[in-house]
């Protein structure tokens, strides 16, 4: 090959070499240099680079994840819930996995918060399952302006200090303001497979036609109440006793209870003429049951111008029949105020100071009605557990369980025939003497509190309101199994003898003790929220 060159000037050829070689340095270089700044970028992103090298972090959301921590939005599946091992290392975070919180969290200090929601379609399964669908909000200080969010990835969570907290379980949420939702699933038992039901509850076995009472469950506003787990409580109570006192309906709530966990194991029956005694092996808990039908002292005997064979109540005595036992329960769950309608007389200071159904002598002004004696009664109980030197257990008093007594009272022909699901909200027709009776049995509460002095915890489960929109949970005429037995009104429209204070089982009555075992959970796994 003959290179061409000019005629003129010195011949090229000695300089070739060495431009050629310069050029194929600079080409080798930049293909490795293309080489370097491919495999940077693969390694991390030039905008996660830039950002790092700007601001000297990076704020890539990167969170923890475990079976348990998975939130769904729009059948996406984010991880959201931070470990609970994660969240045992700080202070200012809280995670509870044993029920999911529906209302938005608010932020702590006009920091944000981050939660999630499980909403139940009635009819579509209980709370707390897994399939239920959800959404993630955001809040600020005020509740009422919170945006949810419509994006396929979460913003970045703030960064952690002692004025933001990371809640996804308001485990210290109000349990008693919220609604009743239907279930399809149906309740924990059935009438068959609990044999301790007292016959008087036992509807479906009375012959009670419908069924759909059973079904509707309760729905805190800010929280998810989970569906009774006895696993969970007789493990949570292991080695424990819990004790029901009080009245008939003391009665029915505990055999609610133990129809929850005969579901579970059944249990030996160790009961003796003074108390109901049940007790499961697996874990050692015991369930009691002792009756007093008004918490205070009871006597017969003639007193002052009280004759024998009429109930006499020392209201600022406790029942002693029961008080010496207290020191060897854990738990004790107290139901009263019903007998206070029933005659009585009330003494005070060791003096008569009024009655209920009787007051002998009219000249004499009566100092204490039915309704404060309730009060006052409340009040010495409580006192007397706040205070005694040798109990350190949880005492949950119930308040007071309405009746739906329509027309009349139980002996004067109060009637709840026909009622077959709960009020809807705007329907609940406030009852006077219920209202009263509570209120007197939340002051008599709250001043119990003010005076105690052992490290007893004391509870109020504030079911009254909520349980007034059940009028269709009580036996009404199906009182017993007789197939005979009068169901519908007569042709002068009187309705027959009916039961319109005690609850079937199974029935609305199972929701106080998912109650029962929220509050102990609470207590026992050391959640520091108080429901007084």
């Amino acid at each position: 090959m003959t290179l061409a060159h000019s005629p003129r000037g010195p011949s090229p050829m000695a300089a070739f070499p060495q431009s050629l070689s310069s050029i194929l340095v600079s080409v080798g270089g930049l293909a490795m240099f293309l080489v370097f700044a491919s495999l940077l970028l693969v390694s991390s992103p030039i905008g996660s680079t830039v950002r790092v090298y700007f601001t000297g972090f990076d704020k890539k959301l990167d969170l923890p994840i475990s079976p348990n921590n998975w939130s769904f939005i729009d059948n996406d599946v984010l991880p959201l819930e931070p470990s609970l091992k994660d969240a045992e290392k700080s202070n200012s975070s809280s995670v509870d996995l044993s029920s999911g919180s529906r209302k938005e969290e608010e932020a702590r200090n006009g920091s944000v918060a981050f939660s999630y929601a499980k909403d139940v379609e009635i009819g579509k399964g209980h709370l707390g399952s897994s399939e239920n669908s959800g959404s993630i909000y955001i809040g600020s200080n005020n509740t009422n302006n919170l945006a949810k969010l419509a994006m396929p990835a979460l913003p970045s969570p703030p960064p952690s200090n002692n004025n933001t907290q990371i809640d996804f379980v308001a485990s210290g949420c109000d349990l008693y303001h919220g609604s009743w939702f239907y279930d399809s699933s149906g309740p924990v038992y059935t009438n068959n497979t609990c044999p301790v039901i007292t016959q008087m509850q036992n509807c479906q076995g009375n012959g009670r036609p419908d069924k759909e009472y059973e079904n509707w469950r309760w729905r805190p506003a800010e929280c998810d109440l989970p569906r009774f787990d006895g696993k969970k409580f007789l493990e949570l109570m292991r080695g424990k006793t819990l004790a029901f006192i009080g009245d008939s309906v003391a009665r029915n709530q505990m055999e609610s209870m133990l129809c929850l966990l005969w579901q579970v194991e059944v249990p030996k029956n160790r009961g003796n003429r003074r108390m109901q005694r049940w007790y499961f092996k697996s874990t050692s808990v015991t369930i009691v049951r002792i009756w007093s039908s008004w918490l205070v002292k009871k006597i017969n005997e003639p007193f002052d111008f009280a004759p024998a064979g009429v109930d006499k109540l020392h209201l600022d005595a406790p029942d002693e029949n029961f008080m010496e036992f207290v020191p060897s329960f854990d738990v004790i769950v107290l139901s009263s105020g019903h007998w206070f309608a029933k005659q009585s007389v009330y003494i005070l200071n060791n003096e008569i100071v009024g009655g209920q159904l009787w007051w002998p002598d009219k000249s004499r002004p009566m100092k204490v009605n039915n309704v404060d004696a309730f009060g006052i009664s409340v009040e010495t109980i409580m006192t007397a557990i706040a205070t005694h030197p040798n109990y350190t257990g949880l005492t949950i008093v119930r308040s007071y369980s309405p009746d739906h007594y329509e027309g009349g009272t139980w002996n004067t022909g109060g009637s709840c025939t026909g009622k077959e699901k709960p009020l809807a909200v705007g329907e609940l027709v406030k009852n006077g003497f219920t209202e009263v009776m509570h209120e007197k049995q939340v002051a008599g509460f709250n001043n119990a509190i003010k005076k105690a002095a052992n490290k007893s915890k004391l509870r109020l489960m504030d079911i009254t309101e909520a349980f007034g929109y059940r009028h269709d949970g009580h036996p009404g005429p199906y009182r017993n199994p007789d197939p005979n037995k009068i169901t519908k009104r007569g042709p002068d429209g009187r309705p027959p003898p009916q039961d319109c204070l005690h609850w079937c089982m199974p029935g609305p009555v199972d929701t106080w003790n998912e109650l029962v075992l929220e509050i102990i959970r609470r207590e026992f796994e050391g959640n520091q929220s108080s429901l007084s």
